[in-house]
């Protein structure tokens, strides 16, 4: 059975991922690899590792949020998406939903245009910019969930973040590891985005040893224009 790991894991999540949806993943694992030997996507290639630490650890995000049976085509957005995680792992449990896949590093970009086309899936935007730039732009205040994966620490992801969603949206982002500190280092930076701090919701499975949770912040007030700050301003002053 193809993605035998990957199926298990999904079933603790409530998840049931059938033999097309199980297919795509071969898909995408066997593009990753092959376009890995020429640009630098992913330092886990390891078939196990990838369902695990790549696909099941994006699909962990259905246990703080997902597609309401009433709003099922949603609109969500993946920054900083670098080889399409965790944005494709969840078009391709859920299809329905609005994915915009945003990335500033054109080989990556390259990546998945072409992966777009290989797995068939329709509503996925492949944006190529900086988040600083494109938070001022049409895709502001615009979407119902906004994801991020390893991007930053928590005061700057708030500032690239959260302008992204809409009032009464939500930004997740995948942390691990004690985050105390990165948290208060937060609270200020979540709250001059128009963010709420919601639930840091601990990811309690076996396959995931490391402490790993989700930040879930809700989008209560519209962010202030000025925000985001540009020219790498979250990342060298962040607001904390």
């Amino acid at each position: 059975m193809v993605m035998e790991l990957l199926a298990a894991g999904t079933e603790k999540l409530g998840l049931k991922l059938g033999e097309r949806e199980l297919g795509l993943f071969q898909t995408y694992y066997e593009e990753l690899i092959d376009w890995n030997q020429r640009m630098n996507l992913t330092a886990i290639i390891e078939y196990d590792k990838v369902q695990i630490n790549h696909f099941l650890d994006s699909l962990t995000v259905v246990s703080a949020w997902k597609p309401s049976t009433n709003r099922p085509n949603a609109k969500v957005i993946d920054i900083g998406t670098g080889a399409g995680v965790p944005g494709i792992p969840l078009k391709i449990a859920y299809p329905q939903i609005k994915l915009s896949l945003m990335d500033s590093t054109n080989k990556k970009i390259t990546f998945l245009n072409h992966l777009k086309q290989k797995l068939g899936l329709d509503d996925i935007e492949i944006i190529n910019g900086r988040a600083e730039e494109l938070g001022h732009q049409i895709y502001r205040e615009s979407y119902d969930l906004v994801l991020a994966r390893g991007l930053a620490p928590m005061p700057t992801l708030a500032e690239l973040t959260i302008p992204f969603c809409k009032i009464a949206g939500k930004f997740v982002a995948y942390k691990k590891g004690d985050i105390k500190e990165e948290m208060n280092l937060a609270k200020r930076a979540i709250s001059t985005m128009g963010g709420k701090l919601i639930d840091i919701k601990p990811v309690l499975m076996t396959e995931f040893p490391d402490n790993r949770v989700l930040v879930i912040i809700e989008k209560i007030a519209p962010t202030p224009e000025q925000y985001p700050r540009g020219s790498g301003l979250p990342v060298k002053r962040p607001l904390s």
